[in-house]
């Protein structure tokens, strides 16, 4: 079933307004009487039966609440660097069908594509977007939140991914032949993993210095040669996998 998100808690009534219920209403087709999974702002999420409909406003009433999924045993944020054409849309919209908490899309040495900030914000908003209706395709209880485009300087000052309390921080490098991803995973007890993923061409000699200077621990996928976006969706499995956030 189709998961519709509020942004608020769930209560007894709930109205949703604006786009949502533009969607719900004219393009679901919503009836009095259907029944949706509503998830809240809260991270609960309850079945709910639509009592009202308008131009501009759905109401739904509270029946039961859905049995929360087994909580992921880390929280993973995933920092990409910026890809050419629509692979970026690509791997916004995977990495919310794999479970990241976050996306942050980064500027590096070997970005091709560069966005003025009118167009950087165009970006981020369509992601966002992107990334909203990928989750409530996919039933996840949460959205997945896009930040703004910044400079890899933006990543490595972030006192949340290297000054956090409980993060590992890993990126992938294909200048590391000691350290595979899943050896370093195996050892990971933290409550977040950041993984950072380069773009066409990888992370130049001097950021991987800049970034293991900071924290992180550079982690190879392997020997043979993957694209940028099969890199991103393989490395973010991986990580998944072996934390064990696909367990069922």
């Amino acid at each position: 079933m189709r998961r519709l998100f509020y942004p608020g808690e769930l209560t007894p009534e709930i109205r949703i307004t604006g786009g949502d219920a533009h969607h719900l209403a004219r393009v679901m087709r919503a009836q009095l009487g259907d029944v949706h999974v509503v998830a809240g702002a809260d991270g609960r999420a309850a079945r709910m039966t639509v009592t009202a409909v308008a131009r501009d406003a759905v109401t739904l009433r509270l029946d039961s609440y859905v049995e929360d999924d087994a909580p992921a045993r880390a929280e993973v944020i995933l920092v990409q660097a910026l890809l050419k054409g629509e692979k970026t849309d690509f791997i916004v919209q995977k990495a919310v069908e794999l479970g990241a908490a976050a996306l942050h899309p980064i500027v590096t040495e070997h970005v091709v594509v560069r966005y003025d900030a009118k167009k950087a914000a165009a970006k981020t908003a369509r992601w966002q977007k992107i990334a909203d209706e990928a989750a409530k395709q996919c039933g996840r209880l949460s959205l997945m939140h896009v930040a703004p485009v910044g400079a890899i300087d933006s990543i490595l000052g972030d006192v949340e991914i290297f000054g956090g309390v409980d993060t590992t921080v890993i990126f992938c490098y294909e200048g590391e032949r000691m350290q595979s991803m899943r050896a370093v995973l195996r050892t990971v007890m933290s409550a977040r993993v950041v993984l950072i993923v380069g773009a066409e061409g990888g992370f130049s000699p001097t950021e991987a210095a800049r970034l293991t200077a900071a924290g992180a621990q550079p982690v190879s996928l392997g020997h043979l040669i993957l694209r940028a976006e099969t890199a991103a969706i393989a490395a973010l499995t991986v990580v998944q996998y072996e934390l064990g956030n696909l367990d069922v």
